[in-house]
């Protein structure tokens, strides 16, 4: 066991060397099924498991997250010394209560919420757009099924309309709140959510329509606006309803500040709720998302609870109850850090380092290019000619270098498209971008020597005996060959 030091030293035997690495510490595996029987010494415990974790990929190298990977060190402290704040303890701790609803408050005006000067917005603080898209969902759900109720009608089938290219926290939600989703499919060329074919597989038991500002396939938005004025269209016809939700997780902290003319946001009059993720282009660590509704009508009241058993009456509405504080103070650190000007040369900065990438891997003339020039800063890209190796190949060698970058294929109806996504992040230079493209050139270049390598010999055709240059150099290709072949089973490369 790794406690075998410290059992020998209770024993009154002797250990001659008192480091982690001279000690029986390292010469066993750590425990995998069984807590050991005693304890280890801290610096060993910390110095065995830092170690494995070693062998984890470089966050800052991951550019198949959109999560963030650096925060200045005034913002990591603020984290280290709230983190043992259970933030659902609202009496115990009001500071971080009030920094909460400070943000809620800033990011519902970001995004254009109606609301007046002075007037609290409607929203919280969840652990990530997952829950908040959770949350949403429900009070949709809720909302329809109250109106079905009074009509007399039937509330048992539920149903929400959103393109296949949505996260699979859509998924979840369907699945777990029993509610039948409904996906517009992909084509060929188009890889967002088709509004005109959102619209007509809207009835009369749609809790809502979900649009995504910036696809996680290949970061481009849909079109919003239009798919409001297709429901306002479709609502006048029929009588309903139908609202609309936008997932902002990947964009919603983007197109406020490099794109303030796109119509996507609560100036759309069917837009009732919008989730944005902080620990994406928030410029959060992962543990925190937003959500926000358009009023305090469109947030059933039978959702939220009030709770008083922590010392007062607190009203949440989570799918959680513990969570700690530390990245909602985070959060409200970077707003008041960087400001909206701040946010702003973030996000042009990550806008034009990503079209920087997207030129240079383009003028390889290796690649097709899948991403808008508007959208999420990120890279999606497909292999030209995929007949010697493919874009998990691509990816699995980049490795080497120390790149993480996805391989996957497109939603339905597009599975046949492979692409390759380098996500742009705050911590993203020029000088890693330019980086990345020679180790993709050096990547490629290495299998497509390696394929050269591996092909199978041509047999070579019998030649007229009475050509005796074409015989020449008939014999000269054979024994060439005949080389190649030898070096190759004897591992020279």
């Amino acid at each position: 066991m790794l406690s075998a030091v410290g059992d020998a030293k209770r024993e009154g035997q002797r250990e001659d060397v008192d480091t982690v690495f001279a000690s029986r510490y390292v010469q066993v595996g750590l425990p995998k099924f069984r807590m050991p029987d005693s304890e280890t010494p801290k610096d060993v415990a910390y110095q065995v498991i830092h170690d494995e974790l070693l062998l984890d990929g470089n966050p800052r190298l991951n550019l198949a997250s959109f999560v963030t990977t650096w925060m200045e060190p005034e913002c990591d402290k603020l984290i280290l010394e709230a983190i043992n704040k259970n933030y659902i303890d609202m009496d115990t701790y009001p500071i971080s209560t009030e920094l909460q609803d400070r943000c809620v408050n800033m990011i519902a005006r970001l995004v254009n919420a109606p609301i007046k000067d002075g007037e609290p917005a409607v929203g919280a603080g969840c652990i990530g757009s997952s829950e908040a898209i959770m949350l949403a969902g429900l009070a949709f759900k809720r909302k329809w099924q109250n109106k079905r109720k009074e009509q007399g009608l039937p509330y048992d089938k539920p149903n929400l309309v959103t393109g296949a290219n949505v996260q699979v926290c859509w998924e979840k939600f369907a699945r777990y709140f029993e509610v039948e989703l409904r996906e517009v499919k992909l084509r060929e060329g188009y890889y967002i959510m088709d509004p005109v074919k959102a619209v007509e597989l809207v009835d009369e038991n749609t809790i809502c329509v979900a649009g995504i500002l910036g696809s996680t396939y290949n970061g481009e938005f849909e079109d919003i606006k239009l798919l409001n004025d297709l429901l306002v269209e479709k609502n006048a016809q029929t009588g309903w309803d139908t609202p609309i939700h936008v997932d902002g997780a990947s964009g919603g902290f983007i197109a406020p500040f490099i794109y303030p003319d796109l119509e996507w946001d609560f100036r759309l009059p069917l837009v009732k709720s919008i989730n944005l993720s902080g620990h994406k282009y928030g410029l959060v660590y992962a543990g925190v998302g937003w959500v926000v509704w358009r009023s305090k009508e469109d947030l059933p009241e039978e959702l939220i609870f009030h709770v008083n058993y922590l010392g007062t009456d607190q009203p949440t509405f989570t799918l959680n109850f513990s969570k700690g504080a530390s990245h909602l103070i985070a959060q409200y650190y970077q707003f008041i850090r960087l400001g909206h000007n701040g946010y702003k040369r973030v996000m042009q900065n990550c806008r034009e380092n990503a079209l920087y990438l997207r030129d240079s891997v383009e003028a390889t003339g290796y690649f097709n290019i899948l991403s808008k020039r508007e959208g999420v800063p990120l890279l999606a890209f497909s292999l030209k000619d995929r007949r010697h190796f493919d874009e998990y190949d691509l990816a699995d060698n980049l490795k080497r270098f120390g790149w993480i970058l996805p391989a996957y294929t497109m939603a339905p109806d597009a599975e046949h498209v492979t692409l390759l996504r380098a996500v742009v992040r705050e911590d993203f230079s020029r000088t890693l971008a330019d980086r990345l493209v020679r180790d993709i050139i050096r990547t490629i270049d290495y299998l497509k020597n390696r394929a050269a390598k591996s092909a199978p010999l041509v047999p070579i055709k019998p030649l007229p005996t009475g050509d005796k240059v074409a015989r020449i150099g008939h014999e000269f290709l054979r024994r060439l060959r005949e080389k190649a072949a030898s070096s190759r089973s004897q591992g020279v490369c």
